[in-house]
Parts: structure tokens; sequence; C-alpha cells
């Protein structure tokens, strides 16, 4: 039988090397920030639900809103993260990873569609089906394009506007 090299930190015996406290070393805080702004945007979006409860065989607003708003804040993120800020590290977990991947919730849309798919209300489903669909994909574009568009004009006019300059 040929010999298997595992990596540094793993025996092949139990009872010997644990690899993890070297894995939890260098993963291990960026799981602690997702956790945490999970929470925090899971918390979000209940609030939100709790502005805005559904009704059964109703379109359901608040998470036609939570989904839409999460994807257009995601789209500034990006923007903002990848075009203009070097941020610390943990800033993309913690507020794209965690806080609006815990504040969008695609799993209750599809929940919610499945329980609209009833006599009288499948054009409900079938409505709020691809109106989230192309509301958070008009959103994450709307967003991308204002905050590049934003920017661009603080870069041509530093000072501010064109009559600020006059």
């Amino acid at each position: 039988m040929p010999e298997v090299r595992l990596p540094d930190g793993v025996a092949t015996e139990a009872g010997a090397t644990d690899p993890r406290p070297g894995w939890f070393r260098e993963h291990g805080i960026v799981l602690i920030v997702v956790a945490l702004g999970g929470g925090i945007g899971a918390e979000a979006r209940y609030g939100m639900a709790r502005l805005l409860p559904t009704r059964p065989g109703h379109f359901p607003w608040g998470t036609f809103l939570t989904n839409v708003v999460g994807c257009f804040a995601i789209g500034v993120l990006m923007v903002l993260i990848t075009e203009v800020w070097t941020g610390h590290r943990l800033v993309r977990p913690f507020l794209g990873v965690g806080f609006l991947g815990g504040f969008t919730t695609f799993s209750t849309y599809a929940v919610e569609t499945r329980n609209l798919l009833e006599p009288g209300t499948v054009y409900v489903a079938f409505g709020y089906l691809a109106g989230t669909l192309i509301a958070a994909m008009a959103a994450v574009l709307a967003a991308v394009t204002l905050t590049r568009t934003v920017l661009l004009r603080k870069q041509i006019h530093p000072g501010g506007t064109d009559e600020e300059q006059a």
C-alpha cells in the first residue's frame, strides 16, 4: 500500500496531533465576525417582518422589501469595498456575508412562494417569484451604477457641485 502524506499537524493514529487549532487560528476570527454580522442582520430582518407582517394568501411585502433592500445594500457595499476602500479584511465577511446574508432571506422567499401555490393565489405566487428575482437583480445593478456615478462625480468635482464652484 502506498504511503499517504498528510498535511502538517495531521496524524494517522487516534489521539495524535489535531489539525483544528492551527485552522481556527487562521480562520476562526472570520467565522466569528460572520456569525456576529449574521445575528445582527437576522435581528434587522425580524424587525422588518414585524413592521410588515405577511398575511396568508397575500403578497409578502416584508420579505420582498427585505430582499430588495438587502440586494441594493450588497451592490453599494461591493463597489465600496472592491473599488474604493482598502478596508480591513473582516469588513466584507462581517457586512457582506454576515449582516446582509442574515438580513436577506431567500429561503423565506422560497417557502412563501410555495405557500402561495394554492388555488386562488397562483398568480400572486408567480408574481412574487418573478417580481422578487427581477427587483433584486435590478436593485444590485442600480446600486452599483448609482454608487459608481456618485463616486465619479465626487472625483470630477471634489469641492462640491458646479454651482458651488462658480
